[in-house]
């Protein structure tokens, strides 16, 4: 065990930067999946306990009052039924912040849905005019327990007695109303019902909502929301953090053993008699494999515990949602086995890989194997000699000879190093992509920049006239949405007639063509799945009682409502229903134009008739990403620069034997060093080619299957621009240059003796 630790421990103090960079490649691997399984767990179980303490239901349906949903209770896999309950669609104004909200008339406190307090106190009968706000919507309006709501155009206040969490869909401006808890009286005027159906079996939802619709009559619903819903639209962005974090930190953990493997193996060559005179010492191929084994445990060893003390101490103080996710995560039950099983994995993956490098030394025999005496690189080529013949620099010829000619080794050799460079094309990719969001909306489904909904209070002609006046509106597109049922009757999508036959709204279409006539619409990818269909067919949805049948003419990248949202124009729901009058607006705005200065001078000019909100972009929520890319980036490198190494240390040990046969033949130590680099630098730009080739395909295949799953549509994939991938390519190519000329020149420069020693 002595001689072991001592041969450990010389080995150490020759490769120590190699050791280095393997211990902080392991932190950064193993930080990364950690940080992926925090993301996964603060996506899914805040909603989880939130619907958990409120007991939750499970189907929300908003029906007429005219409607007898007293027959629910009795329906086949109905539990318990909340409700119903009356419910008024107003807007309340709080500090300057205005929101459209479902006012909900609850006499008690429900045991089904019972939503949980997390800020003053439940409804007070003595205090007719108190409400409760859900927690997010609370925060849009900057709103706490003992502040005063107002409902513009009207004299009415009400006074805000609670804040609490709802497991039901949550608010986002313009697009879904947020909910108040009020006592029945504070709803004077009710405009439908609720009814909550809390089932004995989840997975029957989409069954029961068919029976509720068949019960009531489609007529009388309005809108139905599944705690499928809610949970998809709570998990949101935090979901696809983890995902990515996820696909990486695997991804870099598979690189990282690859490259262990690769440096054990060179330098299993590269030690060969080292070896041997180990096995003459009375070492055993167990031992020699257990010194190689667990020198490297030991380095992924104290990089995984590295990883898990920082997350654990200093993970909670990430700034923004990466440090909240944390932070929630610590709480959660499964923390402190995530905690343990992350690591371990990751040691035992790299333990692997280094398992079967070692294996090979273990089989290196006491006595070492006389070499062939053919040169190691091969005979050279008739296109070689031919290339020498025309006075091509011999550095440039050998160096292709000696990066290519070994070509099972050469092979893996570009495979371990184009690994890493792959996935940072593909993180590139991804930057590129959030970055179009940006930069480009309206190639991404989002042509409008804000979303104006106005009251009964001005005409159709007034509204638009104030809005067109303003120098910063380009284009005012009147139209309406609306909830439809779709032809199963079994969830609820929305319904947009946007625009005019004279002046259309400009969708974002992936497939098929714009709709200009009656019937025509198009529709995002989620509804598609949700309805089985595609583009040119035919469907069918009930809209209130009255049926509508839309030609699907084209697929358009849909940012909102998980895709589910199929628009036509406003003409042709007009045809349906002459009387339809708009209650949205969609802004394009001109270039240069600042939303939020267009807004307030909007909200000013409507003089209280107008709502105004910024159109929301899906990229806004992945703002941590970037510093999440760029960490897996740096990550990615080093385990590069890991394989570089490796590969530069191999190729200048087998190419010591050649060196006397390049100084017979009269090249220099300079152009002997330039043979090397010049391999390295082939090598690196192969890999460079190989990833580049392979990377961006499948980040646009990778992106896209995220869209589909998401509902936006594929579509959205936007590759880095060659104005960044010449540069990175380049670098990477230059850095392998770079690190391989000090070894190459100090092996040219070798005395005779020492290499007569190497070739022996």
């Amino acid at each position: 065990m002595r001689a072991t630790l001592r041969w450990a421990h010389s080995d150490l103090r020759t490769h120590r930067g190699e050791a280095l960079f393997l211990v902080l490649a392991t932190a950064g691997i193993v930080a990364s999946l950690l940080l992926a399984t925090a993301l996964f767990g603060y996506a899914t179980n805040p909603w989880q306990r939130v619907f958990t303490q409120s007991h939750g239901a499970h189907v929300w349906l908003h029906t007429d009052q005219a409607a007898d949903t007293g027959k629910l209770a009795g329906l086949d896999g109905v539990d318990t039924v909340a409700g119903p309950y009356p419910t008024a669609a107003v807007t309340v104004s709080s500090r300057g912040s205005r929101a459209s909200v479902e006012l909900r008339g609850t006499p008690e406190r429900p045991s089904v849905g019972r939503p949980p307090i997390v800020s003053g106190h439940w409804l007070d009968p003595s205090a007719p005019n108190g409400v409760v706000l859900e927690s997010r919507l609370a925060r849009a309006l900057l709103a706490e327990p003992g502040d005063t709501l107002t409902v513009p155009g009207t004299a009415r206040e009400l006074t805000v007695v609670g804040l609490a969490d709802s497991a039901e869909p949550r608010y986002r401006p313009g697009q879904q109303p947020g909910l108040v808890w009020a006592l029945p009286s504070a709803v004077p005027d009710p405009g439908g019902q609720v009814i909550g159906l809390r089932l004995t079996d989840p997975g029957d939802t989409s069954y029961i909502v068919q029976r509720a619709v068949t019960v009531l009559g489609s007529g009388a619903i309005g809108e139905v929301s599944t705690w499928q819903q809610a949970r998809a639209e709570a998990q949101g962005d935090n979901r696809l953090l983890g995902q990515v974090l996820g696909l990486f930190g695997l991804g870099a953990l598979v690189a990282a053993g690859l490259a262990v493997h690769g440096a054990i193996g060179t330098r299993i060559r590269g030690h060969l008699r080292d070896l041997s005179v180990l096995k003459a010492i009375g070492f055993t191929p167990g031992q020699v494999v257990r010194i190689f084994l667990l020198q490297h445990l030991a380095y992924a060893l104290l990089g995984a515990l590295a990883a898990a003390g920082l997350a654990e101490a200093l993970g909670s103080r990430i700034p923004g949602r990466l440090g909240d996710a944390v932070g929630v995560w610590q709480g959660l039950p499964g923390h402190t086995v995530a905690l343990i099983v992350v690591p371990v994995g990751a040691v035992l993956f790299i333990g692997a890989t280094t398992g079967l490098a070692a294996w090979r030394a273990g089989r290196v025999p006491p006595v070492p194997l006389p070499r062939p005496a053919a040169t190691s690189g091969g005979r050279l080529s008739g296109v070689a000699r031919r290339a020498l013949g025309v006075r091509i620099p011999p550095a440039l010829v050998l160096g292709w000879h000696t990066a290519f000619t070994r070509r099972p080794r050469s092979l893996a050799t570009v495979a371990r190093l184009t690994l890493p460079l792959l996935l940072i094309v593909v993180a590139m990719s991804a930057w590129t992509t959030i970055d179009r969001f940006h930069s480009e909306p309206e190639r991404v489904g989002l042509p409008t920049a804000l979303s104006v909904r106005a009251d009964a209070g001005r005409s159709e002609q007034q509204i638009r006239s104030l809005l067109e006046r303003d120098p910063g509106v380009t284009a005012a597109y009147p139209g309406v949405e609306t909830a439809a049922l779709g032809p199963s009757q079994t969830a609820t999508i929305a319904l947009r007639g946007l625009g005019t036959h004279r002046d259309p709204y400009p969708h974002t279409l992936a497939e098929g063509r714009p709709a200009r006539g009656s019937d025509e619409a198009v529709a995002g990818q989620g509804l598609l799945d949700l309805l089985d269909a595609r583009v040119g067919d035919w469907v069918r949805m009930t809209v209130g009682d009255q049926p509508l049948i839309l030609h699907i003419v084209g697929r358009s990248v849909e940012p909102e409502n998980a895709g589910r949202v199929i628009s036509t124009s406003l003409d042709t729901l007009r045809e349906n229903d002459p009387g339809l009058r708009p209650t949205l607006y969609e802004l394009r705005l001109a270039p240069g134009a600042d939303p939020r200065e267009v807004a307030d001078r909007l909200t000013a000019a409507g003089d209280g008739h107008l709502d105004v909100h910024t159109v929301a972009n899906p990229a806004d929520g992945l703002s941590p990403l970037r510093a999440v890319v760029a960490g897996l980036i740096a990550v990615l490198a080093l385990i590069g620069l890991i394989e570089l190494l490796t590969a530069i240390g191999g190729t200048v040990r087998e190419s010591e034997r050649d060196l006397l046969a390049l100084k017979a033949i009269g090249l220099s130590p300079r152009q002997i060093t330039a043979i090397t680099v010049t391999a390295t630098g082939l090598t690196a730009l192969a890999a460079v080619l190989a990833a580049t080739a392979l990377g961006l395909p499948l980040a646009h295949w990778l992106i896209d299957a995220q869209g589909r799953s998401s509902g936006i549509g594929a579509g959205i994939a936007q590759g880095p621009s060659a104005v960044l991938v010449v540069p990175l390519g380049a670098a990477a190519v230059l850095c392998a240059a770079a690190l391989a000329a000090v070894p190459a020149a100090r092996a040219a420069r070798r005395r005779l003796a020492d290499t007569l020693s190497a070739v022996a």
